[in-house]
């Protein structure tokens, strides 16, 4: 159940503006929205109550005093493999967890700004698969049919967003854990440009790759966040400077081009609403400026292909290595499956895969000069969480399609609600940039999301 009234940025700072809010009273709504409906396993662990009731006290007295604060009484959530301080990060493995004693760069960022920290989130153990199901504290749901999966493996942070008790949200995303369950819970989920948001104080799942993603309701306010949340941090071994030369050659053009695969290389794996759905987005992006161009995919999925049936899946266990050799038995079965299964990787291997990434680069560069941006589906089906019980490993896979190819090529993205399915499940599409374009992805994704006139998440707002 949501609060009374819409969390959006836009909404919620005006109603401090007027007096009709404070901090102290969005914490007590949040808090009674979250205990009156526990069923969906959104949270691993809640920030006491009075602690974050005494921290907004402590922002009322900031403002008061004239600090610039832009998230001033923003609540939000993280994802329980990122770093807060004094708090357990677990990485949805019990015996995993720990208490660190410095908050992750990105959090810092944002609690400096004024965020409201509510909790830490759900998520696929380990950050491993994009169902949202791998988890011992519980296989989340789908807040529009629970038969349903959310997606993952960033599925607890984009449910409390569509929940409507935090405004937004903090995510990982390797192969698409923070863009396939915003387009399950019909939320926004921005993938930054690697590096640009430091990835210290994250647990790394493959840490050459990993990025911090944003969700939230809107494109305008993850682009907030993202202003906020990014800054070279030199403890990142990672951390790349924002391109200020690329970002101002960068406006919001009124027409642009934008690819999508050829018809022949669409996968739906035999859904045909998902198509339908991604032939109406089409035609709205049309109707704001794009002028769709048919496009070569296949470089695109083949390097998505590397990052699970190449040797990218070994940085999973390089990652966790010294845990794993004496607690793989305290890990959930596929879990450890995929994560072992890495070991028969070798550096030869690996060095063959990047060589063939490489090829894969330039293929791609070709037809990047056809396009501004890319739009494809978010993904290419759905599934209920029995189906995924039966076959785990394969229908994750099909869940990657359209987002495992994203970091290896070193693009941001975006990804956006669209149209309803006639089942009443939401679709959503997803735009893709070379790295450092993502303020026109937040642009070009806000006019796809007003135009597509659906509420925001699943609460009874739209825009504002």
């Amino acid at each position: 159940m949501a609060v009374a009234y819409s969390l959006d940025l836009a909404r919620l700072a005006a109603a401090y503006a007027e007096g009709a809010l404070t901090p102290g009273a969005v914490v007590r709504d949040v808090r009674a929205a979250i205990a009156s409906s526990n069923e969906n396993p959104i949270w691993i662990h809640l920030v006491p109550q009075e602690t974050v009731a005494a921290r907004a006290l402590a922002l009322e007295a900031r403002r008061a005093a004239g600090a610039e604060l832009p998230l001033y009484g923003v609540p939000f959530a993280v994802k329980d493999n990122i770093d807060v301080a004094e708090h357990p990060t677990t990485a949805a493995c019990p015996a995993f967890s720990y208490v660190p004693g410095e908050t992750a760069h990105a959090v810092h960022r944002l609690e400096e700004a004024g965020a409201l920290l509510i909790g830490k989130t759900n998520l696929d153990q380990f950050a491993t698969g994009l169902t949202g199901t791998r988890s011992p504290y519980g296989a989340c749901f789908n807040l529009f049919n629970r038969d349903y999966i959310a997606g993952g493996s960033s599925s607890g942070s984009a449910l409390a967003v569509a929940n409507g008790v935090v405004s937004f949200a903090l995510g990982t995303d390797t192969a698409g854990s923070g863009r396939v369950p915003a387009s399950f819970t019909n939320t926004v989920g921005l993938k930054p440009t690697r590096g640009l948001v430091s990835t210290r104080g994250v647990v790394p799942a493959c840490r050459s790759l990993d990025c911090v993603s944003i969700f939230a309701l809107t494109c305008e306010d993850a682009r907030s966040v993202f202003e906020i949340a990014r800054g070279f941090d030199p403890g990142d071994i990672f951390a790349r400077a924002v391109d200020r030369e690329a970002e101002s050659r960068i406006s919001l053009p009124m027409r642009f081009r934008c690819g999508v695969p050829r018809a022949t290389q669409l996968e739906f794996f035999g859904d045909s609403a998902a198509r339908a759905a991604f032939a109406s987005a089409c035609a709205t992006l049309a109707g704001t400026g794009a002028d769709i161009v048919e496009i070569d995919f296949e470089p695109f999925a083949e390097a998505g292909r590397l990052l699970y049936d190449g040797p990218w899946v070994a940085e999973r266990y390089a990652g966790l290595s010294g845990f794993l050799e004496k607690h793989a038995d305290e890990l959930m079965p596929v879990t450890r499956e995929i994560i072992l299964g890495a070991r028969r990787w070798s550096a030869v291997d690996a060095f063959e895969a990047r060589y063939r990434l490489k090829t894969l680069e330039r293929r791609c560069a070709g037809e990047w000069a056809k396009m501004d941006v890319l739009a494809v589906p978010s993904t290419g089906t759905t599934y209920t969480l029995e189906e995924i019980r039966a076959e785990p490993i394969l229908r994750n896979s099909h869940l990657g399609y359209y987002t495992n190819f994203v970091n290896l090529l070193d693009l941001a993205a975006i990804a956006v609600p669209g149209t309803f399915r006639p089942d009443g499940l939401p679709t959503g599409i997803t735009l893709v940039a070379p790295a450092h374009q993502d303020r026109l992805l937040a642009g070009l994704g806000a006019r796809f999301h007003r135009a597509s006139g659906v509420l925001l998440g699943a609460t009874a707002f739209g825009h504002p």
